[in-house]
């Protein structure tokens, strides 16, 4: 081998290891070990875990509700009747009194007269029929509905959850879900490097 075409080769050698360099230099290999880490991170893992056991959590409440009881009862009420006649004495007081009146005075008086005894023995009649009137009452009933509001309190059970045990590579593991989640429980699996 010649001097020139060693010193080519060790030229292109060269030439070559100043490009690898800056390609290595460029590359996102040269990312610090935190952001490596951090990328890392955010790329979760999913696995199934086997339900051991989802037993619900079970609170107690009184509920109060209200209760209408309504019924039928018949009530009594009384009216009372005044039976007079009075229409009829007060007319027959003013026949009477008109007659009576019609005897006196001649003329024009005379008809005065009987206007008077018309008028008077009106009142008579009227007055005597409100003296004598019997007065009565008539009972009467109705059919009434009555109503009453009470309360009614009664326990109520309220499932707020359940108790889960799972199994996951032979470990068991617990945690309190909203939901009874089956035979299988979704879990999340982070690995990240002891150090």
């Amino acid at each position: 081998m010649n001097i020139k075409a060693l010193v080519t080769a060790n030229t292109k050698a060269t030439v070559g290891a100043v490009v690898l360099a800056l390609a290595i230099a460029a590359s996102p290999v040269s990312a610090s070990h935190d952001e490596y880490e951090n990328r890392n991170k955010s790329r979760a893992v999913y696995d199934y875990a086997r339900v051991v056991s989802a037993k619900p959590i079970v609170r107690y409440v009184t509920v109060t509700t209200p209760v209408k009881e309504c019924w039928q009862e018949t009530e009594y009420y009384t009216v009372g009747n005044r039976h007079t006649g009075v229409g009829v004495r007060t007319i027959f007081g003013a026949i009477v009194g008109g007659i009576v009146g019609h005897q006196f005075g001649s003329g024009h008086g005379q008809d005065a007269a009987t206007v008077a005894g018309t008028l008077i023995g009106a009142s008579i009649g009227n007055n005597s029929a409100h003296r004598n009137a019997s007065y009565r009452t008539t009972e009467h009933s109705r059919p009434v509905t009555r109503c009453k509001t009470h309360y009614q309190s009664r326990e109520e059970e309220r499932i707020e959850g359940y108790r889960v045990v799972y199994a996951y590579h032979g470990q068991k593991y617990a945690t309190r879900m909203p939901n009874d989640p089956g035979r299988r429980l979704r879990i999340r699996v982070d690995v990240s490097p002891a150090v």
